[in-house]
């Protein structure tokens, strides 16, 4: 199974996942994200997961050498999610496996099966939330902070939450106090994860958040992120006000510049209303950088919408 029409996937996480406790790089985290938007509910047990390696870097912005990769992907198979209700505690690694084919960018991955009831049987408990916004955030408190909003989007408002229950979802606090917290003062939280976050996120993705801390006595206890769905900037594309023509014109146009010539796939993009919406949704967000493809982007748009 390969990825397909990834930047306009929505990743559907079990709420236990997005509030448990674990601690991953940036690079692991759009590993996973990237694993996550592959999976399907009827997926077989042992299902193998094809990712290509220069479309997650096209995606990303970023170049990853081998030997990150390698250290990631064994560091996914090593780090535990720590998943607690009123009736048990659950231990588990994401990957139970990850094989890279030489010469050929691909890296195949295996999740472990305990862990597939909470990203695949997700019924009516889970968090939704864009592929390409998690791709754009550099910081790792970023990413997780999106993915904390993202559970609270249409409410408005995260519960209040403790300091302490919050820095350990982030991995910066020991629950149990045998290692050093890490930000311990709240300048330093503030300056290097809270506003760090809150400027990426406004910034780069679908939501606008921010947060108010509280204090009891003289301290600083708790915290409440609010969030809110903003509409991107936009950038004039003759899409939104043009007939129906001039779209097709247009999309003829975007096609051309993005150096798509054969006959059949050009035919088959512009008879196609979703097709036409996601290319000048891809057009858009290559003009303000939001997909940067520095190498056929038009090779990009055609694998990301399983056209090639």
């Amino acid at each position: 199974m390969e990825t397909s029409d990834i930047s306009a996937v929505e990743i559907r996480q079990h709420n236990a996942l997005t509030t448990a406790r674990y601690e991953m790089s940036a690079c692991e985290m759009d590993i996973i994200f990237s694993l996550l938007s592959m999976l399907k509910k009827d997926d077989k047990i042992g299902t193998i997961y094809r990712l290509r390696v220069k479309t997650l870097e096209e995606l990303t912005g970023r170049s990853w050498n081998y030997q990150r990769l390698l250290e990631s992907t064994s560091n996914l198979r090593s780090r535990e999610y720590h998943i607690e209700d009123k009736k048990q505690i659950l231990q588990v690694g994401l990957l139970a496996s990850a094989l890279y084919v030489k010469g050929e960018g691909i890296i195949e991955l295996e999740i472990s099966e305990r862990l597939r009831p909470y990203l695949i049987d997700l019924k009516n408990n889970f968090t939704s939330y864009r592929l390409q916004a998690v791709f754009s955030l550099s910081s790792k408190f970023a990413k997780r902070i999106y993915q904390i909003c993202s559970q609270w989007k249409d409410i408005g408002e995260t519960p209040k939450m403790s300091l302490h229950n919050f820095k350990v979802m982030l991995s910066l606090k020991d629950p149990a106090g045998k290692e050093p917290e890490q930000y311990e003062k709240i300048s330093a939280f503030k300056k290097y994860v809270l506003d760090t976050a809150v400027n990426q996120i406004n910034e780069n993705t679908d939501l606008r958040i921010s947060y108010e801390l509280f204090k009891k006595g003289r301290n600083f206890e708790d915290i409440r992120l609010y969030v809110k769905n903003q509409i991107p900037q936009q950038i004039p594309i003759p899409f939104e006000e043009a007939v129906d023509d001039a779209k097709l014109a247009a999309a003829r146009q975007h096609l051309e510049t993005l150096e798509i010539k054969d006959p059949a796939l050009i035919k088959k993009i512009v008879e196609d209303p979703k097709l036409i919406r996601a290319l000048f949704d891809f057009i858009y967000k290559m003009k303000t950088e939001r997909i940067k493809a520095k190498s056929n982007p038009g090779g990009l748009f055609l694998t990301i919408h399983g056209l090639i």
